[in-house]
């Protein structure tokens, strides 16, 4: 039986590679951070949901009332300013009503007293000075259900612009003190993904309150925007 033997230096050299490509796919030491940032901004933009119920003995009759008392809503909107482009029906929902008695066996009794119909506008004020008039006008003109008010922003992107910058530098000063406090050099970025929160619109209330000495008193606050970016840093 005849045997051969690779000399030592060849085998070493045949193995060398694939040790190395083995330490390649190793990962490298890193530190992975979380960083975080807000930007707050006031809010330029409301948006309304004004609702007109009428109710009637006939459906006719109670689409006929809604129509009258919303096209008063939509023709004050438009005079006071807000563009066709931010008037927008949302809803209408014509229902019956009933009025349920007992008989004498227990069982009930369903009578149609009358037809509900219910139509609903969202409407975007761009001009906060006048949300407070705006509401007080559409419930004096027929508005009975709704009033929801809630702010928002219109282009939030320079916000976030600076809440992702203020992340960006809180991912570096976390990770600058975990390398100081382990000992270790930072490295390179070898990564960065973020995460971004938008604030829901906030409803400033569920129902209207109309008094007649004045507007209904409005206060729009704050929008804050919130960021998370999730970097990754080489350990030299």
């Amino acid at each position: 039986m005849t045997r051969y033997y690779l000399p030592l230096a060849l085998a070493a050299a045949i193995a060398l590679p694939a040790f190395s490509a083995h330490a390649q796919n190793q990962p490298s030491p890193r530190i992975i951070v979380t960083g975080e940032g807000e930007k707050a901004v006031a809010p330029d933009l409301a948006l309304l949901s004004l609702s007109v119920m009428r109710e009637a003995k006939t459906a006719r009759e109670a689409l006929n009332a809604n129509n009258d008392a919303m096209a008063a809503v939509i023709s004050a909107m438009k005079a006071a300013g807000i563009e066709e482009r931010d008037l927008q029906t949302s809803g209408i929902q014509i229902s019956p009503r009933y009025n349920y008695a007992s008989k004498p066996d227990g069982s009930q009794v369903a009578e149609l007293v009358a037809y509900q119909v219910t139509n609903t506008l969202s409407v975007r004020v761009r001009d906060l000075a006048k949300a407070g008039d705006i509401l007080d006008k559409s419930v004096s003109l027929g508005v009975n259900q709704g009033g929801g008010i809630t702010f928002t922003n219109n282009d939030p992107s320079a916000a976030l612009t600076e809440a992702r910058k203020a992340a960006v530098q809180n991912a570096i000063d976390k990770a600058k003190v975990l390398s100081e406090a382990a000992g270790v050099e930072l490295g390179r970025i070898l990564e960065i993904s973020d995460q971004t929160y938008q604030p829901r619109p906030m409803p400033m209330a569920k129902n209207v309150a109309y008094d007649s000495a004045g507007s209904v008193p409005v206060q729009a606050g704050e929008n804050s925007y919130n960021v998370q970016v999730n970097v990754t840093f080489e350990i030299k």
